[in-house]
């Protein structure tokens, strides 16, 4: 049984105090640290925690707590996670987990040196449809993998500091991005080192100093390529989205929005519909369970499990770290209009992969391109000359 100092009552820490609730049984947040005093009472009252206070380090030194969650503004992450480190208490902690690559690091260190459990709360990477196609990846389903892209798109996150740049740290790259770079580097292979980054990005529509939407490309070093999309600006909803492509295969996933169950009503019941969702009447599309279609529940099972076992889990503050690094240099690369390196001074993957390529044998003098039956019957193929290099085509 973990007993969790929650950090934070706002809309995050309620969906995690959901899910640490609701998954195992037995896992509960028994203290509750919110700088209102007013938010610290009510959390405490709804989660029935024996301990609230506005004071962080009395919350993350109270003698019951095992282990602290951290969701809180991005500019108060690394503060929180010194406090962990200090009295030694296991620390998991949301999204992104730095504003930069040199917070993250520093975090990353400091909880290495000390010996505390540290996990990166990246709940998009525990979907079940993600958890189902990255173990179809892993077994091969889809050859080598040659690109991953991720969408996440919505009307705007729920907190006046996530549009406050100091706080936040940068704009839907840093909120929503960092899924996107995490569910790519899944399934492209977490040991393969991403190199560079083109990156656009705009302030299109919220008048904010951060940008409110983006799109960029992250070039890894076997070639495969992960891409963004990202938005603050998108109307109707919350859409997940990713999409992996192989040398064997494609899988295509819908995590939120058009999920297969639409719904429609003129308005006159409940309030709820599903996260980030615009409207009540009309064509809705709730979700069935949304903590666990999120991927909360797997998430902190996989947290806790890790803890307990003395193992590492699925996500860990490393994987945010390099999160971080490819997010540096998306933001550069918005401001160059060129590609930029991801700096990474600690990288604990493979070095010097290539590019491989994948030539199909035809037979001892060609390579098979394509082969295809077309509209009007010819069953034909398409080879390449392995001396000539001239491509024919041949009728079966």
């Amino acid at each position: 049984m973990q007993k969790i100092a929650m950090l934070g009552s706002g809309f995050i820490g309620r969906f995690y105090a959901d899910s640490i609730h609701g998954q195992r049984s037995r896992d509960r947040v028994v203290a509750i640290y919110a700088r209102s005093e007013a938010n610290a009472k009510k959390f405490a009252e709804d989660y029935r925690c024996s301990f609230w206070a506005t004071d962080m380090e009395e919350v993350i030194a109270h003698p019951e707590v095992t282990m602290v969650c951290v969701a809180l503004p991005n500019n108060l992450h690394e503060a929180a996670v010194m406090l962990c480190v200090k009295h030694k208490k296991a620390v998991v902690c949301t999204k992104p987990l730095g504003r930069t690559a040199e917070e993250a690091l520093r975090m990353m260190q400091a909880v290495e040196e000390a010996g505390v459990f540290g996990g990166y709360l990246e709940d998009l990477c525990y979907t079940p449809k993600f958890l189902k196609a990255l173990a179809s990846v892993k077994e091969g389903a889809l050859g080598r993998i040659l690109w991953a892209k991720s969408r996440e798109t919505h009307p705007g996150p729920h907190s006046n500091w996530f549009w406050d740049k100091e706080q936040a740290g940068g704009g839907c790259i840093l909120d929503l991005g960092c899924h996107c770079i995490e569910i790519a580097r899944n399934f492209i292979g977490k040991d393969v080192k991403p190199v560079e980054v083109m990156c656009w990005a705009a302030t299109q529509v919220k008048p904010i100093d951060a940008e409110d939407h983006a799109i960029a490309l992250v070039k890894y070093e076997n070639g495969a390529i992960g891409q963004l999309e990202v938005s603050w600006t998108f109307r109707g909803g919350m859409d997940l989205r990713d999409e992996v492509m192989g040398t064997e295969g494609t899988i295509w996933i819908n995590n939120f929005l058009r999920t297969g169950f639409e719904m429609y009503t003129s308005g006159t019941g409940g309030e709820y519909v599903a996260e980030k969702a615009e409207s009540k009447t009309g064509w809705l599309f709730p979700v069935g369970d949304e903590v666990n279609d999120l991927g909360y529940n797997h998430m902190f099972t996989d947290m806790f499990r890790a803890y307990e076992e003395g193992a590492v889990p699925a996500e860990t503050f490393y994987d945010g770290y390099v999160v971080n690094a490819v997010i540096d240099a998306a933001y550069r690369s918005a401001q160059t209009k060129q590609w930029e390196p991801v700096v990474l001074p600690v990288w604990r993957g493979q070095e010097g992969v290539s590019q491989k390529t994948t030539l199909v044998e035809y037979d001892e003098h060609y390579y098979l391109i394509k082969e295809e039956v077309t509209h009007d019957g010819r069953h034909k193929i398409i080879l390449k000359d392995k001396q000539s290099q001239q491509i024919i085509e041949r009728d079966l």
